[in-house]
């Protein structure tokens, strides 16, 4: 029997659709079952730059938001560029596929404001040249925008290598029904062929408010510090799975005792933390959160909803278990996890 979730959970269940078919079919089709319509979306993401001198580039993808007739949403479905294994790099691009690529992320969002998704990659560029008072080049199939000192500000370029293919489902914070909200949406995945990706994993979301609070924080760290090994083994973490890493050192020595907000604030600040750990704690951490979450990263890959409900309802009740005034205890063993979680579970009852 699957499990049920009390939060107000949030999905990223990453998928791969087969040869031939991409993330805009299967948008289509979800919203040919349910009446409802499809509507062209930026996903912004960052890559390495094969330029000398220039880190990383950040671009803008092509992603479909699908919603059903009384306008609500029903999922949102991007690239996720940790996805590779199996695609094709040398793959030509399919008719309409591009990207919009900068090196500043303040242009990436001028550039996602003033320009359509929807539009055509030599036309994308259009908008946003007016407001540097600009032209756009064509340069073969790539389209660049300069300022009027000539500096790159933008290129719009084919996407190849079968990035069409990578499909991440985000869906809306679901309050209820969640195995069968889920279902809706990798049923007809699998029909349309999409499988788990070498690389894939599942995310969760849930609201924040509750472990904004000092111990809610600070057991949080240590849940995913202290019981790291036994969460993966549980959870049975993907180990191709990338942009994964254990939470910096400065943060898992401040839980060390009773640290207080700012402190925690403060120990993160040192250890650089960043959203690509096993558990994202930065909206936690600014007083302007973009999404007020906790995010939960190490769920493995799946396409039926069974799996990830049961895996969630765990994490779940270990998230309940944070929230409790005493200190998650050190040594990672997963007798100790599961005695958590079983504590959490009888406190509910």
């Amino acid at each position: 029997m699957t499990s049920r979730l009390r939060r107000r959970t949030g999905f990223e269940i990453e998928l791969m659709a087969p040869a031939r078919v991409s993330r805009r079919t299967l948008a289509t089709d979800l919203a040919g079952r349910c009446g409802g319509s499809v509507r062209p979306v930026w996903h912004s993401d960052s890559e390495p730059s094969l330029v000398p001198g220039l880190g990383r580039f950040l671009h803008l993808t092509q992603g479909f938001e699908v919603r059903r007739p009384d306008g609500s949403l029903l999922c949102t479905l991007v690239d996720d560029i940790t996805l590779m294994a199996g695609l094709d790099p040398k793959a030509p691009p399919q008719p309409g596929w591009f990207r919009v690529l900068t090196d500043d992320g303040r242009l990436l969002r001028l550039l996602a404001r003033h320009s359509d998704p929807a539009s055509t990659i030599g036309t994308v560029l259009t908008e946003p040249a007016q407001l540097w008072g600009s032209r756009v080049q064509q340069h073969g199939d790539v389209y660049r925008l300069n300022d009027a000192g000539d500096v790159t500000i933008a290129l719009a370029a084919p996407m190849g290598g079968e990035r069409e293919r990578p499909c991440e489902i985000i869906t809306p914070p679901l309050t209820t029904g969640h195995a069968e909200r889920l279902e809706e949406l990798l049923g007809p995945a699998r029909e349309l062929g999409f499988t788990v990706p070498y690389e894939a994993a599942v995310h969760l979301h849930v609201d924040g408010g509750p472990f904004r609070a000092p111990h809610a924080l600070a057991n949080l760290v240590r849940l995913f510090s202290y019981q790291r090994e036994s969460l993966r083994a549980v959870l049975r973490t993907n180990p191709a799975c990338r942009r994964l890493a254990p939470l910096p050192e400065p943060l898992v020595t401040a839980v060390k005792g009773t640290p207080t907000y700012a402190e925690l604030r403060t120990a993160a600040a040192e250890g650089e933390l960043t959203k690509y750990f096993d558990v994202n704690l930065t909206q936690l951490l600014t007083d302007t959160p973009i999404r007020d979450t906790v995010e939960i990263r190490i769920l493995p890959g799946a396409i039926e909803a069974g799996p990830i409900i049961d895996q969630a309802a765990l994490v779940e009740l270990l998230l309940d278990r944070c929230t409790y005034p005493e200190p998650i205890p050190d040594g990672d063993d997963v007798e100790t996890l599961l005695e958590l979680a079983a504590e959490a579970l009888a406190g509910r009852d």
